[in-house]
């Protein structure tokens, strides 16, 4: 079983599709810590709803990424997570946890990218009048949404399409892609077939 901790910074929607998953017995994996950078998210309730440890921090109280990302670094270790789960998480991961855990972070955006990376990328998909929009699941290198690519879906944009309506298509698709392709994942990882 993977012990992996899931970042987050709002609803935490994603955290509970995940944690659904592994309580459907479908994701062999263990939740063993959540990092919430906005201690007022509700991702916290759904955490302690879960029995889900957790770590939150202002990082406006910290100097430096690297400050903050060394206190979450000494969580993790404490914990033996063995890799990080983004979701939701609306910060750039940073140098101190890249170096500790290369190849073992990956995201998960609602785009087809490289279209419309960074923040409100269903807004940027509207703007565009973009006929397609989706779900990229990648791993995490030191750029904004650009890691080598893990999975993606389409999901069609609509003419009567609000940001509501689409951004409920897409999380549908990110709760059923994400814990499945989290699992291929940790299965390519105990037959080797996955860098680490």
């Amino acid at each position: 079983m993977k012990k992996i901790a899931v970042f987050a910074s709002g609803s935490g929607s994603n955290f509970q599709a995940i944690n659904d998953a592994i309580n459907e017995k479908s994701l062999d994996a263990e939740i063993s810590l959540l990092v919430c950078d906005k201690p007022g998210a509700y991702v916290i309730e759904r955490a302690e709803e879960a029995g889900v440890e957790y770590f939150t921090f202002f990082p406006k109280q910290y100097e430096t990424k690297v400050e903050f990302e060394t206190e979450i670094l000494k969580q993790l270790k404490a914990r033996d997570i063995e890799f990080i789960v983004l979701a939701g998480y609306m910060r750039l991961i940073g140098c101190t946890l890249l170096a500790e855990y290369d190849g073992r972070i990956v995201n998960i955006h609602p785009s087809l990218l490289p279209a419309f990376p960074g923040k409100d990328a269903i807004g940027q998909a509207l703007e565009a009048q973009a006929g397609v929009s989706g779900v990229t699941v990648h791993y995490v290198d030191s750029g904004m949404d650009t890691g080598p690519i893990i999975a993606q879906k389409a999901v069609m944009i609509k003419k009567e399409d609000t940001r509501e309506t689409l951004q409920q298509r897409i999380q549908k698709v990110e709760h059923e892609l994400y814990p499945r392709v989290l699992q291929d994942l940790f299965n390519q990882e105990k037959v080797g077939g996955v860098q680490s």
